[in-house]
């Protein structure tokens, strides 16, 4: 269990630095185009509560994986459906997690307009990404996907 936390916990950290990465390049792009920054304590405040309820909530689901042998990145569906912890609640804890809590929460902290806007753009093709991946998984475990997909929201 405590190998399965510190693999959890260490996975997620490259995605907080992907975050801020998006982040930064986003206030160079914001530089280039002569768009200020902006700060403030409230979008600090944001920022980090995002950023923490990101990384704690996809070091929850990748421990969910961890615990059953499961690889968290995988190009072919699970060979299990996993519906409990943070999947109780979203069908995609990993995505909301990472790419919208996190890449959000790192674009409040640098205070850059660009980097928000690149994160908001990206929203629709992660969802054509995940509904790509429902299908998978609605043809491997059927009735076991739909009863599950009926009682989870795919988001929040």
């Amino acid at each position: 269990m405590f190998t399965n936390l510190l693999k959890s916990t260490g996975h997620n950290v490259g995605v907080v630095f992907v975050g801020l990465g998006i982040a930064w390049v986003g206030t160079r792009i914001d530089a280039l185009l002569g768009i200020g920054e902006f700060h403030h304590w409230a979008a600090a405040i944001a920022a980090w509560l995002l950023l923490a309820m990101g990384f704690l909530l996809r070091v929850w689901a990748t421990f969910d994986f961890y615990e059953r042998r499961m690889k968290v990145i995988s190009l072919v569906p699970q060979r299990a459906l996993v519906t409990s912890g943070p999947y109780r609640f979203s069908r995609n804890p990993l995505y909301l997690g990472g790419n919208v809590f996190i890449f959000f929460g790192a674009a409040l902290l640098f205070g850059s307009p660009v980097a928000l806007a690149l994160t908001a753009l990206h929203l629709p093709l992660m969802d054509r990404f995940v509904r790509r991946e429902e299908a998978q998984l609605e043809r491997k475990f059927g009735v076991d996907w739909l009863r599950y997909k009926a009682h989870v929201r795919r988001w929040l």
